[in-house]
């Protein structure tokens, strides 16, 4: 088998962790497999270089950053290669300039474009173990560029479908995808598998196992995902197509995401195109939009309310100043004191009362609802972030998912 393992920073956290990392990779080679291998930076690592870029500047060229914050996964990649090649394999580490990953200009938080294998196909028919450094690649004008948040999964997802992997191996400090976060209700049970598409919710929705780009490029490229610890041999959870997926659950899991912030735009001009204009710019300034809700226009005039990661709040609040600037939009508040708690499972596409539960449930514990957007496979509530873990632990024993 072609088998891509991923190690997360808590994996490589130090060097005996490195050399377990080590044993765990010689095991998966002396089997008769072929393997690939992405890291993470070492725990802590990336925090401390982006501190060492505070001292002098409080807002650093996002290029630069990228130059800076892409040194902590070489590090860990040279380190398990001269770790294997002690070991008696033959390894050799990568950048992601080497490995082939091509991605857009967006400093800070690029996309791949294309990966060119060559260079890791070539390295596989000598028989070489490829240590790669992950959550980087070089932009088409030759810059160094990083992936964002949960950067290096993406790298080992998108290096699994250019060399047709068999199988992505994401290794973390948990031992697979469970219920909800066992820290929050210690009843959450650990799933077997899980579909694609539920994963995707789950991750975009503040899980934090995977992240969701990871999970929507393993759909588009067909990439059996598995998740596990790389601090035992137990079995992880199989992230795979709906279809190979025999009893589809009612309810998969409960998400809480805490990093939500909310906008409220209000007194917007009511002309056709202003809420183009306004997304369309958010969009070009890399703001991730959510939840949208807008009122019904009043003398001339509109409310609308969205929510965004808290991350991108300071790049928010710049496109809307200009709309008030310009008296598109009369006023406008923004709240971080939110949170957004979402039920999750492709059996709800057969089953109804899914939502009526859920919102029974937050009456009961008498907490408000503040935005509710619903898909096929989930329902979510934007609520207080005070009211955020009691929220899961009652919808976790509204659904059973203890069972």
């Amino acid at each position: 088998m072609l088998i891509v393992q991923k190690f997360g920073g808590t994996s490589v956290g130090d060097l005996e962790r490195i050399q377990n990392v080590a044993s765990r990779v010689s095991e998966t080679k002396k089997a008769g497999n072929d393997v690939v291998v992405v890291v993470s930076a070492m725990s802590g690592e990336t925090n401390k270089l982006v501190a060492y870029a505070e001292h002098f500047s409080s807002n650093p060229a996002r290029a630069e950053m990228d130059m800076l914050l892409s040194s902590g996964e070489r590090v860990t990649a040279s380190l398990l290669a001269i770790a294997l090649n002690e070991m008696g394999h033959e390894a050799i580490s990568m950048t992601g300039r080497k490995a082939g990953i091509v991605t857009d200009s967006l400093h800070t938080k690029a996309r791949i474009e294309e990966i060119n294998p060559t260079a890791m196909n070539e390295a596989l028919k000598e028989g070489k173990i490829i240590v790669v450094a992950g959550f980087q690649g070089v932009s088409t004008n030759g810059n160094v560029t990083t992936l964002g948040r949960g950067g290096s999964d993406l790298s080992a997802v998108a290096i699994a479908g250019a060399i047709k992997a068999d199988l992505c191996e994401i290794y973390t400090d948990v031992s697979g995808i469970f219920t909800t976060d066992p820290r929050i209700e210690p009843k959450a049970r650990k799933l077997t598998q899980i579909s694609y598409d539920e994963m995707l919710e789950l991750a975009s929705l503040g899980a934090k196992v995977l992240q969701n780009r990871s999970v929507e490029l393993a759909k588009k490229l067909n990439v059996n995902l598995v998740t596990r610890t790389s601090f035992s041999n137990e079995e992880g959870t199989l992230i795979t197509k709906e279809e190979n997926i025999m009893e589809k659950p009612l309810v998969s899991g409960i998400a809480l995401d805490k990093g939500q912030a909310r906008i409220s735009l209000m007194g917007v001009a009511d002309r056709p195109g202003i809420a183009s204009e306004i997304f369309n710019k958010l969009a070009k300034s890399g703001v991730n939009i959510d939840m949208i809700v807008q009122n019904k226009a009043h003398n001339g005039e509109t409310n609308i309310d969205f929510t965004i990661p808290s991350g991108d709040l300071n790049d928010a609040k710049l496109v809307v100043h200009s709309f008030v600037k310009d008296g598109d939009i009369k006023d406008e508040s923004y709240n971080e004191t939110i949170c957004k708690v979402s039920v999750v499972g492709v059996g709800m596409k057969s089953h109804t009362g899914v939502a009526a539960k859920a919102f029974s449930a937050m009456a009961k514990e008498n907490i408000n609802i503040n935005m509710i957007s619903t898909s096929e496979i989930k329902v979510s509530m934007v609520i207080d972030e005070k009211y955020g873990e009691l929220a899961v632990r009652s919808l976790h024993d509204a659904y059973e998912l203890e069972k």
